[in-house]
C-alpha cells in the first residue's frame, strides 16, 4: 500500500499529532490490561526522540459528547505514561477549544476526544481545528480504523502531512500476511456468542480458508443447522439457514468444518454450575452448552497442528468460568505450541490469552476488534483510504 510511514519522516521541531488507541479497560481507576498502551509507545518514543512536540490522543469508553465523565477519562493512561516514560507527560482537557503549548521532546496527552461535540460524526470544523494544532498526523490506532470520525479520519484530511505509525503498520503487515498471502493449510476459528454479529466474516473465510472451526454461542446455531437440538443454549434460529450455506460452500470448495461430537452443559450460566459431558446427540431441553467436549476439541487440536496460518477472533467456550474453560484452554496451547503463522484478534481473544499466559508464543495479536473483522472480510478501511490518498 502506498501510505506515509512515520519512520521515514524528518520529525525535528514538527509538531506531530499522534491518534493512538489507549482504550484500556479500568476498574476502580486502575488499568487491568494495559497491552494497548504498551502497544502504543513505539510510535510515541519515536517521535520524542526525533525531536518533535508530541500530543497523542484516543478514545475511552463510550462517553456522551460534550458531557465529561471521570470514568471516561485518560487520567489513568497518564499516570501509566508518567511511569513508562523518560518524558515530561501532562494531561490537557478541552484542548480543541482551549490553546495549549507544547515543546520538542514533552508529551501532552489529549483528554479522551470523544468528550468533543462532533468528534464521531467528523465534523469538518473540529476535523480542521485537531488539523491546526500539528503538521505531522500521525495514525496508530488500527482498532479505530473502521471508524470515519474527525480523529481517524477528519484530521487526516486537512494536516500537512498524514502518515501511519510503527503499531498501525505492523497490524497491517500482519493481516496481510495471515489474509492476503496466506501459507497453507490456512485454517480460521471464530467464537463468540452471535452469529449475526460475525455472520459476513463466516462467509468470506469460508471463499479463503481450508478448514472453518466455530464456537461458543456461534457454534450452537451451526449446531442446530447440522441438526441436531441445542436446548436452552443460546443460538440464532433465523440464522441457521446462513449457517447450512455455510457449510455447504465449505463442502462444495473441498474445505471443511470439523465436526461437533460432544459438548460441556449446564442448567444454568453460573460460576458455581456443575459442568457435564454430553454427546451432541444427547442434549436435553434443559441443557445450555458452555464450552466442546474433549472429542470435539481434539478434532480442533489436530486441525490446528496440520495449520501453517491460523486466524483467531473468539473462544470457543465460557473461559471466564473454569469448569467451562478446557476447551478454550486446550485450542489456546495448541495455537501456541504450533510453529504456524498465528494472528489473533478481539478483546475476548487477547483476554483468553492472557489468562493462559501465552502471549509470547501468538505469532501476532492484534490490538482491533471491529477493524480486524472488516479488514478480513475485504472491506476497504476508512484510515487506510484516507492515508493512501494523502501518500
Amino acid at each position: 500500500m502506498n501510505i506515509k510511514k512515520l519512520v521515514d519522516l524528518n520529525l525535528k521541531d514538527k509538531r506531530v499529532f499522534i491518534r493512538s488507541d489507549l482504550n484500556v479497560p479500568i476498574q476502580d481507576g486502575k488499568i487491568t490490561s494495559p497491552k494497548r498502551i504498551l502497544a502504543s509507545i513505539p510510535s510515541i518514543t519515536f517521535a520524542l526522540q526525533k525531536g518533535a512536540s508530541v500530543m497523542v490522543t484516543s478514545h475511552l469508553g463510550r462517553p456522551e459528547e460534550g458531557k465529561f465523565n471521570e470514568s471516561d477519562s485518560l487520567k489513568p493512561v497518564v499516570e501509566f505514561l508518567k511511569n513508562h516514560l523518560d518524558y515530561p507527560v501532562r494531561l490537557v482537557s478541552d484542548w480543541a477549544i482551549t490553546p495549549f503549548d507544547t515543546a520538542p521532546g514533552q508529551l501532552v496527552v489529549l483528554e479522551n476526544c470523544r468528550f468533543n461535540i462532533g468528534e464521531k460524526r467528523n465534523d469538518e470544523v473540529l476535523a480542521k481545528k485537531y488539523a491546526s494544532l500539528a503538521d505531522i498526523f500521525v495514525m496508530d490506532a488500527f482498532g479505530t480504523a473502521h471508524r470515519k470520525e474527525a480523529s481517524t479520519y477528519g484530521i487526516a484530511e486537512h494536516v500537512d502531512i498524514a502518515c501511519a505509525g510503527i503499531l498501525f503498520l505492523a497490524e497491517l503487515e500482519a493481516l496481510e500476511k495471515a489474509l492476503l498471502n496466506p501459507s497453507r493449510p490456512m485454517i480460521a476459528i471464530v467464537g463468540g456468542s452471535k452469529v449475526s454479529s460475525k455472520l459476513s466474516i463466516l462467509d468470506t473465510l469460508s471463499d479463503k480458508v481450508d478448514q472453518l472451526i466455530v464456537g461458543g454461542g456461534i457454534a450452537n446455531t451451526f449446531i442446530k443447522a447440522m441438526g441436531f437440538e441445542v436446548g436452552s443454549s443460546l443460538f440464532e434460529e433465523e440464522l441457521v439457514p446462513a449457517a447450512k450455506k455455510i457449510i455447504d460452500k465449505l463442502s462444495k470448495r473441498g474445505a471443511s468444518l470439523p465436526i461437533i461430537s460432544d459438548v460441556v452443559c449446564g442448567k444454568k450460566l453460573d460460576a458455581n454450575e456443575r459442568a457435564t459431558t454430553k454427546n451432541i446427540k444427547d442434549i436435553s431441553k434443559d441443557d445450555m452448552i458452555f464450552d466442546l467436549g474433549k472429542d470435539s476439541v481434539d478434532k480442533i487440536v489436530k486441525c490446528i497442528q496440520n495449520a501453517k496460518t491460523i486466524i483467531w477472533n473468539g473462544p470457543i467456550g465460557v473461559f471466564e468460568f473454569d469448569q467451562f474453560a478446557k476447551g478454550t484452554e486446550t485450542m489456546t496451547r495448541a495455537i501456541a505450541d504450533s510453529p504456524a503463522f498465528s494472528l489473533a484478534g478481539g478483546g475476548d481473544t487477547i483476554a483468553a490469552i492472557e489468562k493462559f499466559k501465552v502471549a509470547k508464543d501468538i505469532s501476532y495479536i492484534s490490538t482491533a476488534g471491529g477493524a480486524f473483522l472488516e479488514f478480513a472480510e475485504g472491506k476497504k478501511l476508512p484510515a487506510i483510504e484516507i492515508l493512501e490518498r494523502r501518500f
